[in-house]
């Protein structure tokens, strides 16, 4: 006889529970809530005007709760909450204005750098691509101005945002363009916390492609003791088709993206994330790339997703992962432990997204016998070069391929011990050390403890284990099929 129950039988079982009023036990719905205001964890949690006194007491709801609410006092950073971390980057200064917080978006063409061998015309917000971010506390009262320096109408969408309609940002439809040289005001009360983002609203395929993006972050006003962290790194993940020798991104672009960035940058120009060791870390990922979702791989350690879309994740459905899928216009924050000394890699899984300028416009060539093809062709292309008959080895071909001016195909980095890191586009390294000087500086390479690097084994290993390469090698010649099959 079966023990299982059917799903008729489950529901019925969750019924008489409700109607029983069956709940958890104190302590096991407190630990539930990870985030924000603390106390137990409620699903939906508003504004209740009768709690605190005259304090309003913040919690996030599905809609944020009233549009009226009176604002809380602003708060400073580093007093009410650790400022992030923006790799490349930088937060959005503001100022303080009757108990407001006061911003100053502009919107202007930026001559921007991938990487020191790539450059192109790109639009930005204060001279940055993708690397500006909006850092405030919830409860605030913001006032962002946003000028239009471009030849260009644009709006900026509040991606996320629980505020009144005509403040979102969606160009004709809740509000009127900013024409090229007008600046517009938005304004309203932050009532919720956590990964949000902003972007431009109004022709999206070119502007947001050509880099009107940003993450906004909000900080909770009353944080629970987990919301704590000691490095707290915003990323903002894009794509771009950038043809080689070109200076100018094509937005028309619809799958063949060859420029993958983290805050507008590509690897070797990505900056490493620095922790010391027991950090507790969080990594807040934004995407609002065009078409393309990234699953975002870390080396050496297991994080817990923690967060997604701005909204907490309770601690009782958060789950471990080496590798979460940051889908397009979604957030998601994640938070671990640096407990393992190294140069980590962190990027995307997506294998093609982190090649520099990578085309496809030629044919598969891994397994071709090339035996005097480069000699019969070069009279007709000087510098033609068979590419990828046994993988693309990016150092050695960026050092023979002549390429076009402002290019960096197949572009990685020298590593620590004297080969090339073919890597580019979405990677960076997380450098976490038992000593630092500072946060702020790039340690260098990893200096292992010996014994701990995979090295050329030994004669004397190969003995040991029993491990006789000759035998093998004449056992595969022997087991070789004419038909190029092998047998056993």
């Amino acid at each position: 006889m079966s023990n299982k129950l059917s799903r008729r039988q489950v529901l019925g079982l969750g019924a008489a529970a409700v109607a029983a009023g069956i709940t958890l036990p104190k302590k096991e719905a407190e630990a539930i809530n990870h985030g924000g205001s603390g106390g137990a964890y409620q699903p939906f949690r508003g504004y209740n005007p009768k709690r605190g006194g005259d304090r309003p007491y913040w919690e996030k709801s599905y809609s944020g709760g009233p549009v009226d609410v009176k604002p809380l006092p602003p708060v400073l950073p580093g007093k009410g909450y650790k400022p992030v971390v923006v790799p490349n980057g930088a937060a959005l200064p503001f100022k303080i204005v009757d108990g407001a917080k006061v911003f100053h978006l502009i919107a202007e063409e930026v001559d921007w750098a991938f990487d020191s061998g790539l450059r192109a015309k790109c639009w930005g917000y204060n001279g940055r691509v993708n690397g500006t971010v909006i850092e405030a506390v919830e409860g605030e009262r913001v006032r962002i101005y946003v000028t239009n320096r471009l030849a260009i109408s644009t709006s900026v969408h509040w991606h996320g945002f629980n505020l009144p309609n005509g403040m979102d940002g969606v160009g004709a439809l809740t509000q009127p363009f900013i024409k090229p040289g007008e600046t517009f005001k938005y304004e309203f009360t932050l009532r919720q916390y956590g990964t949000q983002m902003f972007h431009a609203h109004h022709d999206e395929m070119t502007q947001m492609g050509m880099g009107l993006i940003g993450n906004f972050i909000i900080h909770p006003r009353n944080p629970s003791p987990e919301y704590h962290v000691d490095r707290d790194f915003s990323l903002m993940i894009s794509e771009w088709d950038i043809p080689a020798g070109s200076s100018r991104p094509n937005t028309l672009e619809m799958s063949d993206f060859n420029i993958l960035t983290l805050n507008g940058k590509v690897f070797p120009s990505t900056a490493p994330l620095v922790c010391k060791i027991g950090d507790k870390v969080r990594i807040r990922f934004g995407n609002l790339g065009a078409m393309d979702h990234h699953p975002m791989h870390m080396h050496g350690h297991h994080f817990r997703v923690t967060a997604t879309d701005g909204e907490d994740i309770p601690l009782s459905a958060q789950w471990p992962e080496t590798t979460v899928l940051v889908a397009v216009g979604q957030s998601r924050n994640v938070e671990f432990i640096a407990d393992a000394p190294g140069d980590w890699p962190l990027h995307c899984h997506m294998t093609h997204h982190i090649m520099n300028q990578m085309g496809h416009e030629f044919p598969n060539m891994v397994g071709v016998n090339k035996e005097g093809l480069d000699e019969r062709v070069r009279p007709l292309l000087p510098s033609y070069m068979t590419m990828g008959e046994t993988g693309m080895d990016m150092g050695k071909m960026a050092e023979v391929m002549p390429y076009p001016r402002n290019t960096i195909s197949m572009k990685g980095a020298p590593g620590p011990f004297g080969d090339y890191i073919s890597m580019g586009g979405l990677f960076t390294i997380v450098k976490v050390r038992d000593q630092l000087k500072s946060y702020d500086e790039d340690p260098g390479w990893y200096k292992h403890p010996a014994g701990t690097v995979a090295l050329p084994a030994t004669n004397a290993d190969l003995r040991r284990d029993g491990i006789d390469l000759k035998a093998l090698a004449n056992a595969s010649a022997h087991a070789e099929h004419p038909d190029g099959c092998y047998h056993e």
